[in-house]
């Protein structure tokens, strides 16, 4: 998973500011309590998107940070994961955004409710984090271009390894 600067200082609640070493550490290990398995249901994806994004800014050393300034990043990701994580869908994170896709027509209330949207051009859900906006591309890249740009992983499909279990 690839994140950019910016949404890795949001994933892990740091705001704009003069940041040491020792904040983004105090950070990550804020956000690792916050977000861990044994606490949340969608705690192991929201690890590993809170590991990538302290190995995108671990070595940030005693630099002015003029972006971030949105808190509850991670909060939004990890309740829209939430909602859906035991849907039986195909849930991608790409970046800082949340594709959905599998047999998605009898859950869209339930995607709505969550924040997700509906891509025409990919045949897919997403969701965002409200910083996390793009209004430079307009929606012409394809899912596998964005894929190939941020990176992508997959969440284990819940709902499916509870039924063969």
């Amino acid at each position: 998973m690839k994140l950019n600067l910016n949404d890795a200082f949001n994933l892990l609640g740091i705001s704009a500011g003069h940041l040491t070493p020792d904040d983004i550490k105090k950070a990550y290990r804020k956000a690792a309590q916050k977000y861990h398995p044994d606490k949340n249901p969608a705690g192991l994806e929201m690890m590993q998107a809170i590991n990538a994004a302290y190995e995108v800014v671990k070595d940030f050393n005693g630099e002015v940070y003029t972006k971030g300034n949105n808190k509850d990043y991670g909060d939004q990701i990890n309740a829209a994961l939430n909602a859906i994580i035991n849907l039986g869908l195909t849930i991608e994170i790409c970046g800082a955004w949340v594709w959905v896709t599998g047999d998605t027509k009898p859950h869209r209330g339930t995607l709505k409710q969550a924040g997700f949207f509906w891509a025409v051009k990919k045949l897919a859900w997403y969701f965002r984090p409200e910083d996390a906006k793009c209004y430079s591309s307009k929606g012409s890249f394809t899912l596998e271009a964005i894929r190939e740009k941020y990176g992508s992983e997959f969440i284990t499909n819940r709902h499916s390894a509870l039924l063969t279990a």
